[in-house]
């Protein structure tokens, strides 16, 4: 079973977390949330208090196959302040390993740790500037190499299916799409 840790810093986007959260989790993978503050409990940007699993402190993420960032504001800016999620970071992009990032995230923090050089990258439109080396394609969700990154709060379902897909293969992804009516949705929206 695939492991992912999502990083949880105050001010994170509520959808951006809990849709992928939700998804993967449905999908069978084992997700644990992961508070960067110095309680359980991180405050959304819309002020829902959310329980993390586990407090930064504790955490070994070697076992990691895929970290996990939020987006919103200011959570993406917390997470790059955190030096233990940047060095984790550092970490699993040098052991070629999975990470993913939504929203401002990519351009805030991977962008700034220099994890998206040379790599085709989607991010919330305002923060594309930020992605000065990396080539950005304003799509929903974007996937070059062992990163993903999605746009923004109406790409969390094709972004955590996407992101399942990868982790498991593309019948549970679909499986858990049609279960969830995304397939439906998408329908009825042409």
């Amino acid at each position: 079973m695939a492991k992912v840790y999502v990083f949880m810093a105050n001010g994170f986007e509520d959808v951006e977390a809990l849709i992928p959260i939700d998804v993967l989790r449905r999908g069978g993978v084992d997700v644990i949330t992961v508070s960067t503050t110095e309680d359980l409990i991180v405050e959304s940007a819309h002020g829902v208090g959310i329980r993390a699993d586990m407090m930064f402190t504790a955490c070994d993420f070697s076992d990691a196959d895929l970290l996990m960032l939020p987006g919103g504001m200011p959570g993406a800016s917390n997470l790059f302040e955190h030096e233990g999620v940047c060095q984790a970071l550092k970490l699993q992009a040098a052991a070629g390993k999975k990470i993913a990032a939504i929203c401002a995230s990519p351009a805030v923090v991977l962008a700034q740790l220099g994890l998206l050089d040379g790599k085709k990258a989607t991010c919330y439109p305002g923060f594309e500037k930020m992605l000065e080396t990396a080539d950005y394609t304003g799509a929903l969700v974007t996937v070059d190499g062992n990163i993903t990154t999605g746009e923004g709060p109406a790409a969390a379902f094709p972004y955590a299916y996407t992101i399942l897909a990868d982790l498991t293969d593309q019948a549970t992804a679909d499986q858990i799409a049609e279960g969830m009516r995304f397939v439906h949705l998408m329908a009825q929206s042409c």
